[in-house]
Order: C-alpha cells, then sequence, then structure tokens
C-alpha cells in the first residue's frame, strides 16, 4: 500500500499556523522576515513528519526548475582549474537549495535540447558561448546566464589566456632565457585553448624582445616529447612553457629520458598549479588564477539572477599568480638575466 505524501498544510495543521508561513521555510524564500524559533518549529515538525518536497509542484509554482547549469566547454575534466571551479560553484548552489548539474556545450542540436529540456533556473557559463548559442539561448527563453552583459565590471577585470602565459614567459626571461618553445597538448578537445596559449606566449616573446618560441605538440604516450627535447636542446633552447602541469611533467620525464638534466639545462613552467606540480619531483614551478573564487562569484550571481538573492560583494581579485619551484633555473652559461 502506498503511503500519503506528507504536504505543508499537514505541517502548518499540525503547528497551528499558516501554510504560507511553512512555505516560506520549506522553500528557503529570500525577503521573508521569519523568526528563528518558529523556523526551527517547522523545520522540526517537516522532520518528524517525513516531509519530502515535491520538485515537480514546486517548478510548476515558479514556472522554473531548481536545476542551474554549470556550463562548460568541452574540455577533458581532469584539468585541476576547471574541477576546482565546478566543486566550488557546485557549492555554493547545493547550499541555496538548487541542484548544480555539470553541462558540457556541444555545437550540435541534440546536445542543444538537454538545456530547453531542463528549463534552468539559471546557466553559469564557464567558458565561452559564442554568440550563436548565446542567441539560441534566449530564443528559448533559456536564462538568466551569467556573466551576461550585466556583469562587464566583473568580465573586464578577469585575466585573459594571455596573462597567464605572459607571467610564464616572464618568468623565464627574468631567469636570463633568452630562446624559448612552448608545448602544446595532441588533445583535439584543447587545440583551440592550447593555440591561444601559444599564440600568446609568442606576443609576450615579441614584447620582450626575443625571438618566437618553438611550438611542438607533444603526448605522454608516444614519443614526442622525446622528440622535441631533442629538437630543443640542439637549437639550444634552454625554457619551455608548458600548456599545463601534466604537459610540464611529460616534458620533464623526456628531458631525464634523453639524458637532459632539469632545470640545470632546461627550464620548465606549467599551468594550473595542480597538486601535482607540488608532489612531482622535481617541483614544478607553475602559474595559476584563483578559478575556484571567480567561479564560486558566478553562482552567487546566478542566484542573485534566479530568484532575487542579494549581490554579493565585490568580485575576488583574479590575477595570474607564479609558484616558483625547482624546474625553473637561470641557463648554465649565464649567471643572471641579460
Amino acid at each position: 500500500m502506498g503511503t500519503k505524501r506528507v504536504t505543508a498544510a499537514d505541517i502548518a495543521r499540525s503547528l497551528g499556523i499558516s501554510r504560507a508561513t511553512v512555505g516560506y521555510v520549506l522553500n528557503n524564500t529570500p525577503g521573508q522576515t521569519i523568526s528563528q524559533p518558529t523556523r526551527e518549529r517547522v523545520l522540526g515538525e517537516a522532520a518528524r513528519q517525513g516531509y519530502r518536497p515535491n520538485i515537480a509542484a514546486q517548478a510548476l509554482a515558479r514556472g522554473r526548475s531548481r536545476f542551474i547549469l554549470l556550463a562548460v566547454p568541452d574540455w577533458p575534466l581532469t584539468s585541476f582549474s576547471m574541477t576546482s571551479g565546478l566543486n566550488a560553484a557546485s557549492q555554493v548552489i547545493d547550499q541555496a537549495g538548487y541542484c548544480p548539474i555539470v553541462y558540457t556545450f556541444h555545437p550540435d542540436e541534440r546536445t542543444r535540447r538537454a538545456w530547453e529540456a531542463l528549463d534552468p533556473a539559471a546557466i553559469v557559463c564557464l567558458g565561452l558561448f559564442q554568440p550563436a548559442e548565446l542567441a539560441a539561448m534566449q530564443e528559448w527563453g533559456i536564462g538568466p546566464i551569467v556573466p551576461s552583459p550585466q556583469h562587464q565590471r566583473l568580465t573586464a577585470d578577469v585575466p585573459s589566456v594571455g596573462d597567464t602565459t605572459r607571467v610564464q614567459v616572464q618568468h623565464l626571461y627574468d631567469l636570463g632565457h633568452r630562446r624559448l618553445a612552448v608545448a602544446t597538448p595532441t588533445n583535439p578537445r584543447v587545440a583551440a585553448l592550447g593555440t591561444n596559449r601559444a599564440r600568446a606566449a609568442c606576443h609576450g616573446a615579441a614584447e620582450l624582445g626575443l625571438e618566437p618560441p618553438d611550438i611542438r605538440a607533444v603526448n605522454h604516450l608516444d614519443d614526442s616529447a622525446a622528440a622535441a627535447v631533442r629538437q630543443w636542446r640542439d637549437a639550444g633552447i634552454t625554457g619551455v612553457v608548458c600548456f599545463n602541469d601534466d604537459i610540464a611533467a611529460t616534458v620533464i620525464g623526456a628531458a631525464l629520458d634523453v639524458k637532459l638534466a632539469v632545470p640545470e639545462s632546461l627550464s620548465v613552467v606549467g599551468h594550473d598549479n595542480s597538486p601535482m606540480a607540488a608532489l612531482f619531483r622535481p617541483a614544478i614551478t607553475s602559474v595559476d588564477l584563483d578559478i575556484a573564487g571567480l567561479a564560486a562569484y558566478l553562482a552567487h550571481l546566478a542566484l542573485h539572477a534566479a530568484d532575487g538573492r542579494p549581490l554579493p560583494g565585490p568580485p575576488p581579485e583574479i590575477v595570474a599568480t607564479l609558484h616558483p619551484r625547482a624546474t625553473t633555473l637561470p641557463p648554465r652559461e649565464t649567471t643572471g638575466p641579460r
């Protein structure tokens, strides 16, 4: 035999208070001045009676679901910066009573139907939407979308892809390295991002008066890294800017295989400052941004857009930070920057 679902009306009747008050408490409705003792009575009675919210009914009443999409590019989710951002945003959204859903955005229509079906309360974009994608969402009434043009102040203060890469180049330059290389991934899913970072490295080198870096794609599954290291050694290259810490570890391993000392003969700088960077031996010099802080802030903006919660304070200061470790030293033939 089935059991009758406990409703907010049952709880209100048991406590002798209004149905509206119970609803405000159970839905954690913002902007209501309900005393803490009353709130505790309602929650205690709800727990005693085994109350479970009717999600479908709530969504129908609100005209919007309790889902918030965390939209990410089609990148491997092994990226430390991406996973830290997703974790931070998910925690904020979950604590606010919404269900965070990680959604990988593909350009084809089949994937696009996912956000049409879910009808999310808001979308947090942890990547970049193309204009056509934004237009499609607006056509279907999807939104609000964060960040949006209304958040230009925030997005204007966020460093670009080039800022972290320029920090990598500048660090090697300050140590005295004048011939640089860039190690990019072979994974086609991050090819565009790898190209953007390589282009930023070239711009950074040009600003410092250096020759264009030698750009090579490497993969830990084949001998591409060893071949690249040999070519860099023969060309007199002494510093390598890497796409991420995984690529940095691949380059270091290949250098050791061909008997090229790191950092004495080849300095290597990673990206993301993942835990592996500190645990690897030699520990990897790396750069990062506070992606977790930014993602949490975007989640708060989405909650404000979804149900009018108070706006968060100023956005976190997002700056590219260098974490110098054991894989970078001045080149052997110099005693300092030239």
